[in-house]
């Protein structure tokens, strides 16, 4: 009789009845200015809080426009090269009180090399207050109470991180399950020993030996490299589905990049359908994450640690690079529009001060707080108007797979020079036959229905589209080059500058 998952199932059916602060139907603006007080008061004794005098902020009515008054936008270059690295260097008090432990390294998708992410013990505090409140969510769902015994194996980074003098640096998602909690330990899989497991290879194929030990409910992960996992146990045990290996398996949680493209390869590894929760976990913080059944969106987290800006993604605020305009205009959560798009600015209990975290979201209900991820703001093709989102490019891809019934596992795009004029250049991965002239032909007709200015510029600028297809295994041999193989990195959407160079290269030498 499954005991300890009737009590667990009932205790967060009670706390899912205590009213949050952030939950439907509360102020969302009032909430955002309590949180924004809550920071500045925590940080004015900083040194970036003396700098902006954050205690003249706090006198003033108007806290907000204070704020937004005072402090400069930042993106990460201009943060970093004035704050971040004294804290790098083991200064204390710099943008948050205290002494930064933890660094995490981004998955360096928009940049070329990776990014040092300031990760402080409120944040951690945070994240698990975050992670707490999704967990309750689930008594909205309809799960038996032998479900909450289950193991959750979380596909992430190692957490035997690097220690570099003066902190320890590693995939945020190693920092977090160092540091998850004691009574979580009994549900944590795969465990303390192979999570510190620093090599990508050497960790998955632990996990396959050791899957059918494991009774698993949950697997939390980027959509990519648990595909790969699931198909190396499948493989190793040789069963179709991984249901004959974890039966009980009911939710994936994902989140860092759209699921769409890879929903149809994933599906096939599954005897019946689960439950997809999507969370917005970024090396900056716990964003936002699915609270309800029946929805594709995640509800902004507004009280923990946590204060948004919104700046229209238009000409006005970024260039056709995807570069932040000297002073943008932002707005805060009770001036946004649904179903426009935006770029994030985040100030955070990590000392980040209205900073661009490089993500464009949606709001899809403007009542629940509630948004979708449209893609990253540099991870888009503008060369000459056609304004082409990754959104785009996602519904693309899905619309190709499914009308061909292939699986796309990977792929991005690059704007390149043509003639006298520009193309579009497509790579797409994938271990099933697509014919590329074909591909090439439909993908040219989805996004001319999907995106105006893009059909538009067919006509005039963009004078042909090049698509090449791959075997799906190049772009993660290219990651592993990269030093980005496993954990949270994915793979860019868009290729500029360096990175296409990179990757022409590669692709020049494997022929």
């Amino acid at each position: 009789m499954p005991i300890l998952g009737s009590i667990i199932k009932r205790a967060i059916e009670l706390r899912s009845k205590i009213p949050i602060e952030n939950k439907q139907g509360i102020n969302a603006e009032k909430a955002q200015r309590k949180e924004l007080k809550k920071l500045i008061k925590k940080a004015y004794y900083t040194t970036f809080g003396e700098h902006y005098q954050f205690i003249d902020i706090l006198k003033e009515k108007d806290i907000v426009s204070a704020f937004k008054a005072k402090v400069p936008v930042h993106n990460y270059n201009s943060i970093f090269s004035k704050w971040w690295y004294r804290t790098l260097n083991g200064e204390a008090y710099v943008c948050w009180p205290g002494k930064v432990k933890y660094f995490a390294l981004s998955s360096g998708t928009s940049e070329s090399s990776s990014k040092y992410i300031p990760v402080t013990n409120d944040m951690l505090r945070a994240i698990k207050k975050t992670s707490i409140r999704q967990i309750i969510s689930l008594a909205k769902y309809d799960f038996h109470n032998e479900f909450y015994e289950k193991g959750i194996l979380m596909l992430g980074g190692s957490t035997h991180l690097q220690y570099n003098g003066t902190y320890y640096e590693g995939d945020l998602s190693g920092i977090t399950a160092g540091n998850i909690p004691f009574w979580f330990e009994h549900f944590y899989k795969p465990g303390k020993r192979i999570s510190k497991e620093r090599d990508w290879s050497t960790k998955l194929e632990e996990i396959v030996k050791n899957a059918k030990n494991w009774d698993i409910g949950v697997i939390v992960g980027v959509p990519a490299w648990l595909q790969i996992l699931m198909e190396k146990i499948t493989a190793y045990y040789q069963v179709d589905t991984i249901h004959d290996i974890w039966p009980n398996l009911s939710i994936y949680v994902h989140g860092g990049v759209s699921f769409e493209p890879y929903k149809k390869g994933f599906e096939k590894l599954l005897a019946h359908p689960i439950t997809y929760m999507e969370t917005y976990l970024a090396s900056e913080g716990f964003l936002a994450y699915q609270s309800r059944p029946n929805t594709n969106s995640m509800q902004l987290v507004l009280d923990n640690g946590l204060f948004f800006e919104f700046i229209p993604f238009n000409g006005v605020n970024f260039d056709d690079e995807g570069n932040l305009s000297c002073n943008p205009i932002t707005l805060t959560i009770g001036d946004i529009e649904e179903n426009k798009e935006y770029a994030l600015l985040i100030s955070s209990s990590a000392g980040a001060w209205r900073y661009l975290i490089g993500d464009t979201i949606k709001f899809t209900n403007k009542k629940l707080s509630e948004i979708v991820i449209t893609g990253r703001t540099k991870h888009f093709l503008n060369i000459c108007g056609e304004h082409l989102s990754q959104e785009n490019m996602n519904m693309a891809v899905k619309m190709l797979g499914d009308e061909l019934n292939v699986e796309i596992k990977e792929f991005t795009v690059a704007g390149i020079k043509y003639e006298t004029m520009f193309a579009h250049k497509w790579y797409i991965g994938s271990d099933d036959y697509i014919d590329a002239a074909y591909a090439k032909i439909k993908i040219d007709q989805y996004l001319k229905k999907l995106n105006d200015d893009y059909r538009v510029e067919r006509i005039a600028a963009i004078k042909e589209i090049f698509v090449e297809i791959l075997p799906s295994h190049t772009f993660y041999d290219w990651m592993k080059v990269q030093g980005k193989e496993g954990g949270q990195n994915k793979f860019p959407r868009v290729l500029k500058n360096e990175k296409l160079t990179s990757w022409s290269e590669y692709l020049k030498n494997l022929k």
